[in-house]
């Protein structure tokens, strides 16, 4: 490709910079609507920080990328005054299209960077193509191109802008997934190196960082042959996890319960991956998933956020419920949690911000991932504590020695909730439950005086409708556990006053050991089992009925992806009856627990009265 690209120039095809008319011809037009394109020969805009880079293919690549770096080098030579790094300005890669897993909060942590390098003084040049997005509003920036986030573009808007350096970090996975081919070309990356963004993002290579500083991980293995994975899984016991590099929302990602679903998920696997390294981990039940969130500066940590999900691990962290500060976190943990984090950073010479997911269970702490970009969670963290993680990851980035801002965790006295939002009633067929691949459209954050507060705020604001009083809950739990683990929680339903019903395991659990009285009715076979038996109903005809105010249905998770099961045909049904629905036992014991302490009469308040709150050593500013 650099090749081509390189012939391309010399024989004088360059794109041209053309400004969209948005007055249609009746004025002469100033908004800074750009795009390239071969139909023109001349520029519409010109910018006098415009570099020509050298494409003398007889010389080694080495020489022609350190003067590609060197980026002042063609002004030195004909006289011209050196333009310094503000001039020059910074460039900035959008989200690009809203999908699973990239959506709005990319672009929020998009326009921030924009922002703050205009408080800077120093010239914002953005590219982004999607019309949805902020960051695509004509005002936010010096220069907006709309414009493809490839190699190819983003290389000719930065020759043509001549700007000091590109910043990837934080417009979620495909511009990060560009910080390696621009350096290759001669790029300058801000922040953090192309280097250490692969050493991070493939699983391989990261996994033997952590195992050369002696950090904690699930055993791994990478992918060189079906048999050699078949017999790691059975060396380490199923379930096993499979998980492809430099994918974002856990693309193609899969809990592997057996050897048919290894070597099935193996292959799905190596058509999302391509050519990246695809790694196979243990898959450790019952642990809980901790976030942490922080901007660091040359290696040193300068701002943090540790927040823990409600669900165990196993469900994507786009997913996830996720609790800021964390409430339920052993001191140790916390510890660990901290150690590894600064290790990590040291090691990878973080500069911008990044986020790195752990798994807890007990007091043994372990590493699943690091990813050196913002995560979705970025704005979810900078609300909840008042101080924006982007803007002091842009001046680390900028090299504007930022300074820390005034946090502590401990001293903070609300809880802030934040809940996915699906869209499964416009996705046909599709299941309603939580995994390891990312499934959400959208995610509401809510504040609290305490977690479940916060909890049942989150979940009213998805649109979640709470069961009315003396209403109908239907309970359907596959596992014994689940069902010791839920036992409580139903207890505190029955006392509440609601009608419990139960699929016919789960009643029978239920009334044998707690005496709840649930009623059974029948679990459906197929998608058009309406029957019953003269006297226990059927559920898929109590859910349309609208009989069913709230249905808790746990699976087991070991059954096939897509597979047509009782559980998700009565999971499809609530969804298509607009029937409530929880599917995660995390959830269900924290949802009765909430009902339970009369959250479900709370009184709003706005994000302001939050702030001002009185706290112990610490006051956002």
């Amino acid at each position: 490709e650099a090749e081509i690209r390189a012939c391309r120039k010399e024989l004088g095809v360059t794109p041209c910079v053309k400004q969209i008319d948005t007055l249609a011809a009746e004025f002469p037009a100033q908004t800074n609507y750009l795009y390239m394109t071969y139909s023109g020969d001349s520029n519409d805009v010109e910018s006098p920080m415009a570099i020509d880079l050298p494409q003398d293919l007889s010389r080694s690549t080495s020489a022609i990328n350190f003067e590609k770096r060197v980026r002042a080098v063609s002004d030195v030579h004909s006289g011209k005054r050196l333009l310094d790094f503000k001039e020059r300005g910074v460039m900035v890669l959008g989200c690009g299209a809203y999908c699973i897993g990239s959506s709005v909060e990319f672009d929020w942590c998009a326009v921030s960077a924009v922002r703050q390098l205009r408080r800077d003084n120093i010239r914002s040049i953005i590219v982004n193509y999607n019309p949805e997005t902020v960051s695509t509003d004509y005002d936010e920036s010096d220069r907006l191109y709309f414009e493809e986030l490839s190699l190819e573009r983003t290389l000719d808007i930065y020759e043509h802008e001549g700007v000091s350096g590109i910043i990837v970090s934080v417009g979620g996975q495909i511009p990060n997934n560009l910080a390696g081919p621009l350096v290759e070309n001669g790029a300058r990356i801000l922040g953090t190196s192309a280097r250490d963004i692969e050493r991070a993002e493939d699983r391989n290579q990261f996994s033997d960082m952590l195992d050369t500083m002696g950090i904690e991980q699930p055993a791994w293995s990478v992918l060189t042959s079906v048999e050699e994975a078949a017999t790691f899984a059975n060396k380490v016991g199923f379930p096993v996890l499979v998980r492809p590099s430099f994918v974002l929302s856990g693309a193609a990602m899969r809990v592997a319960s057996d050897n048919t679903e290894l070597k099935n998920f193996l292959a799905l696997a190596e058509d999302v991956a391509a050519d990246k390294p695809i790694v196979v981990t243990k898959f450790i039940l019952g642990a809980k998933e901790i976030e942490f969130d922080a901007v660091a500066n040359k290696g040193v940590i300068l701002n943090y956020a540790i927040g823990e999900h409600l669900e165990n691990a196993g469900v994507h962290s786009g997913d996830a419920t996720v609790v800021l500060p964390a409430q339920k976190l052993y001191g140790n943990t916390i510890r660990h949690v901290k150690r590894y984090a600064s290790a990590i950073a040291r090691s990878l010479e973080i500069t911008g911000p990044f986020n790195i997911q752990f798994m807890a269970k007990g007091n043994e702490v372990q590493v699943i991932e690091c990813n050196l970009r913002a995560s979705r969670t970025f704005p979810f963290v900078s609300k909840t504590l008042k101080n924006n993680f982007i803007s002091l990851a842009t001046r680390a980035m900028c090299g504007l020695s930022p300074t820390p801002y005034r946090i502590s965790l401990l001293d903070i006295d609300y809880v802030c909730v934040k809940a996915p939002m699906f869209s499964f009633t416009r996705l046909r067929g599709a299941d309603p439950t939580l995994g390891v691949e990312m499934a959400s459209t959208g995610e509401v954050a809510c504040f609290g005086a305490d977690a479940h507060e916060a909890f049942l705020q989150a979940l009213l604001a998805t649109n979640f409708k709470l069961p009315p009083k003396n209403g109908s809950i239907l309970v359907s739990i596959a596992s014994t556990s689940f069902l010791y683990e839920f036992a409580d929680a139903a207890c505190l339903l029955k006392k509440m006053g609601y009608n419990l019903y139960g699929t016919p395991g789960t009643s029978k659990y239920y009334n044998d050991k707690f005496n709840l009285d649930m009623k059974s009715i029948l679990k459906p076979e197929h998608e058009e089992d309406m029957t019953t038996d003269g006297i226990v109903q059927s559920s898929l005809n109590e859910i349309r009925a609208g009989k069913i105010d709230l249905l808790i249905n746990v699976s087991d998770g070991t059954s096939v992806k897509g597979s047509v099961t009782g559980g998700y045909i009565m999971r499809r049904a609530a969804v298509d009856f607009g029937v409530s629905l929880i599917t995660n036992v995390k959830c269900a014991v924290f949802f009765a627990e909430a009902l339970f302490r009369g959250h479900d009469t709370f009184s709003s308040k706005t994000i302001k009265e939050f702030y001002q709150i009185p706290t112990i050593g610490w006051q956002a500013d």
